[in-house]
């Protein structure tokens, strides 16, 4: 199911979590992919897929995907306030998307690893 006529990328800075948020939303606005990164260094701290998280639900290993990854948007774009849109490209989305998904499996290993 290749839809990407139908997506679209941007990113959208909240001032108040010091935050990047990155989404890949469809054609009705809804998040399918998310990325937020933290504070002046931006370290990634979730890199979440609706389409995983779903899976994650109905397997019972929610818990632990959101541990490592976090989730989605839970309500439509179109339904945000105040928040400036800034356009990507796939590819910019891409890009940083595959850092943060790295990120966060390397922090769920080294959790995992040390026990806590």
């Amino acid at each position: 199911m290749d839809n990407d006529g139908m997506m679209r990328w941007f990113r959208s800075y909240w001032a108040e979590e010091d935050t990047w948020f990155y989404f890949e939303v469809d054609a009705d606005g809804w998040v399918t992919r998310q990325v937020e990164l933290q504070g002046p260094l931006e370290r990634p701290v979730a890199a979440a897929s609706l389409v995983e998280w779903e899976a994650a639900q109905r397997r019972g290993t929610l818990a632990h995907y959101e541990a490592t990854f976090g989730a989605t948007a839970e309500v439509a774009v179109h339904e945000w306030d105040a928040h400036e849109p800034q356009d990507l490209t796939a590819a910019q989305f891409e890009a940083v998307w595959l850092t943060a998904r790295a990120t966060c499996q390397a922090k769920a290993r080294a959790r995992s690893t040390h026990g806590a």
